[in-house]
């Protein structure tokens, strides 16, 4: 193992025990036996340590996130409404598996970033899914099947409330096959909620 993937294991261990603001690089390189000034050899703060452990882990699920966006608002109008879980659905799970196969950095992200640009991982998944839900209602609308205006709080609340119904799901390390089941689960109660609300 190279020195830097030894900073690297030291770091996750200290960031997922105290998170990013009480963590203390002092305590990372003095577990390794190394000095302040060896680890400036490859970082110049503890900031740019984590973001070289999370960076792309949340870039992949924005980007994975916004990308399933895109598919569904580029389908024809028509097309739509009838395959209006299924994209979304497929992102779900994507994001399911990706998250396991980085259990650590998923959840230095969701649990541990607070104080880094990282903690606002949910706030900009809703901010996309408001819009994407609102470019639905006007393609519903031009179908000549208008949905009841939503209340932005309530509108707000629910969807904030389903991305952290999933990532408690990787949060608590619940047994893979069984954090599918429940993805599968929670999808068909808030498609069929949305539904309703959207009057469809």
């Amino acid at each position: 193992m190279t020195t830097l993937d030894q900073i690297h294991e030291a770091a996750k261990a200290e960031f997922l025990q105290k998170g990013y603001k009480d963590a203390s690089l002092r305590n990372i390189v003095k577990s390794l036996g190394k000095t302040l000034g060896a680890f400036y050899g490859y970082y110049k703060s503890k900031e740019e340590l984590f973001e070289a452990l999370v960076g792309e882990h949340y870039q992949y699920l924005i980007d994975r996130f916004k990308d399933a966006q895109k598919q569904f608002a580029d389908l024809p109008h028509e097309q739509q409404p009838e395959v209006m879980g299924d994209i979304s659905g497929v992102c779900m799970f994507d994001m399911l598996h990706y998250a396991y196969q980085h259990l650590e950095e998923c959840k230095l992200i969701l649990c541990c970033s607070e104080g880094t640009r990282f903690s606002g991982l949910i706030d900009e998944m809703v901010e996309i899914e408001v819009e994407g839900t609102h470019a639905y209602q006007r393609v519903l609308a031009e179908l000549g099947r208008p949905s009841p205006p939503l209340d932005p709080t309530l509108e707000h609340i629910l969807i904030t409330g389903m991305f952290h119904t999933f990532f408690e799901l990787v949060i608590h390390e619940m047994p893979l096959p069984d954090a599918e089941n429940y993805v599968k689960e929670m999808r068909a109660f808030y498609t069929a909620g949305w539904m309703k609300i959207m009057g469809q």
